[in-house]
């Protein structure tokens, strides 16, 4: 209601200002006009000219006015200088009018008239001005009561019956969950858990959808903030409103805060200050530190930036969980179909509709599903067939969302290249999660100390990708972009920061002689590991995700 009228009040002191300025500046115009009409507009001639105008009998009459003389004619007044002419002569022939200055009344009248516009539009100006400030107050006002409206808790609905795949994140919160439920069991154990849990990845995955699924499980109040809502214009509110936001959570303990795109307040402090932000992001390191484990307060963060986060924010005591979320892979993609298609009449192969959705996200594959009934509907069908589905993945793919997919072809060569860097990573000790057709995750290793040759592993698999479909296709893809630049980033690393080369003069020549020397022993280990890259390329049509254990299943019966 307040946004309407502050917007109501902003649009008609918008629309009024311009037809008052019009209005002014018209009635200055005339004035000017005026003016201009009331000024002496009588010709100035010489004594030959009037002598002309005697001489021809063209004059009608005379008027003295000061210095000059004005010669009344059918074809307009004349003006001659009263010295210039035999006056006796024209004094004798024409009658004669002698003014007592009136011109000067004219003058002065004029003036005035100038004067008081002049002194009408800066009185109008500065009546502008006080309105204009006046608005800018109420708008600052009524933003403020806004911004600093009441924190409440909302109780959620969701459960993670409404969340379908992401088996590995629900067993990562299901602690959580039961710490919520039942924290007293934990305190009498003097167990702690983490204070803040951040979900990380990308746009669409669910991560809202995910916090509100952990507070309806555990029954507990949901505080919803998002970053940008902590910052302000003025410094200190946002640090203000963390404040009130802990306070009230732990007041309503066991409870959840949730933070969307935290990466919005807690953005690394550097060059490009902004004491707004960073006292916001001060305040919610401190509120953060503040509080007991054993509160009952759990923090959820969510970003899909996790590299542009402050250090402070991720170390040991605050955001010290972080759970990946990837794009669903093809089982994750065939409950997320079931889920939205179960009050919806359908008769769809689910799983086929989920093979060719490679690299679409919770979202996307909502999107669909809604654009697949639609279509049913205009085609005057009441159940939903897969045909829908295929009718309009081009319209989802092209539209707003821009969502990765692969034709078959694309398929095949995706998978020859992800299965090259499983097949690597395996044999040179490079652990790994999960890699598959579109998610590659390796292990973070938190060594201080790495040896060149683990170094060069490392190199090796982000080169295994490209170089192997390079040996098959005898062509380069674009898919190969990322990882070749990661390659090139340890290289550079590895002779530059960590001097690992055999002179201690380093020059550019050194860090492409390494990645070379990479690629040629690449390429052999490639061509001896061809059979077990070809049996993962067909698993990952397949399945689409391989774990490091079945790969190296595979290459112990191949080798």
């Amino acid at each position: 209601m307040a946004t309407t009228q502050r917007s109501s009040m902003k649009k008609r002191f918008i629309l009024e200002k311009p037809i008052r300025i019009i209005i002014v500046l018209a009635g200055v115009l005339v004035l000017l006009l005026a003016f201009a009409f009331m000024r002496d507009t009588a010709k100035l001639i010489g004594h030959k000219e009037a002598n002309v105008l005697y001489t021809k009998d063209r004059i009608k009459k005379l008027v003295l006015d000061g210095e000059y003389f004005y010669l009344i004619t059918k074809d307009g007044t004349y003006k001659v200088y009263k010295d210039a002419i035999n006056q006796n002569a024209f004094f004798s022939k024409y009658p004669v009018e002698v003014k007592e200055d009136p011109l000067v009344w004219y003058d002065l009248l004029s003036l005035l008239l100038f004067a008081g516009a002049i002194f009408y539009l800066f009185r109008f100006l500065k009546e502008s001005r006080t309105q204009q400030l006046q608005q800018v107050e109420a708008l600052q006002s009524n933003t403020s009561q806004t911004r600093h409206s009441p924190i409440q808790a909302i109780r959620s609905n969701v459960t993670f019956d409404d969340v379908a795949g992401i088996k590995d994140v629900k067993e990562e919160l299901e602690e959580i969950i039961d710490f919520l439920r039942d924290p007293q069991k934990y305190r009498e154990l003097d167990i702690r858990l983490p204070k803040g849990v951040l979900l990380v990845g990308p746009p669409g995955v669910g991560k809202t959808l995910i916090s509100k699924a952990v507070a309806g499980e555990a029954g507990v109040p949901f505080f919803y903030q998002s970053g940008a809502s902590f910052v302000h214009i003025y410094v200190g509110m946002g640090a203000k409103r963390v404040s009130e936001l802990f306070a009230k959570a732990k007041q309503m303990a066991p409870s959840i805060i949730f933070i969307d795109e935290i990466d919005a307040v807690g953005k690394s402090r550097g060059e490009f200050r902004n004491d707004e932000r960073e006292a916001t992001l001060n305040q919610l390191l401190t509120e953060m530190d503040g509080f007991e484990e054993s509160s009952g307060v759990i923090v959820i963060g969510a970003t899909n930036k996790i590299d542009v986060l402050d250090e402070a924010l991720l170390r040991a005591g605050r955001f010290d969980r972080r759970i990946h979320i990837s794009l669903p892979d093809l089982e994750d993609r065939i409950k997320t179909l079931e889920l939205y298609l179960a009050h919806k009449p359908h008769n769809v192969d689910i799983e086929h509709v989920a093979r060719m959705t490679v690299g679409f996200n919770s979202a996307a594959l909502d999107t669909l599903t809604n654009e697949a009934a639609i279509h049913a509907m205009r085609e005057g069908r009441k159940v939903v067939e897969t045909s829908d589905f295929e009718a309009v993945k081009e319209k989802v793919l092209l539209g707003k969302r821009k969502i990765l997919s692969f034709s078959d072809e694309e398929r095949q060569i995706q998978a020859r290249y992800q299965a090259a860097k499983a097949v690597v990573a395996t044999w040179l000790d490079v652990e790994f999660e999960k890699i598959g057709i579109v998610t590659t995750r390796f292990v973070t290793q938190e060594h201080e100390i790495l040896s060149r040759s683990a170094l060069m592993n490392r190199i090796k698999v982000y080169l295994a990708g490209s170089i192997a479909t390079q040996m098959h296709y005898h062509e380069q893809f674009t898919n190969a972009g990322e990882d070749i630049h990661q390659a090139k980033a340890l290289a550079h690393k590895a002779i530059y920061e960590y001097a690992m080369s055999e002179n201690f003069s380093i020059s550019p020549a050194e860090e492409e002689s390494l990645l070379q020397t990479a690629i040629v022993e690449l390429k052999t280990l490639l061509k001896q590991l061809e059979p077990a890259v070809e049996e993962v390329a067909a698993y990952l049509l397949v399945s689409e995700n391989i774990e490091r254990e079945r790969c190296r299943r595979v290459l112990l019966d191949l080798f």
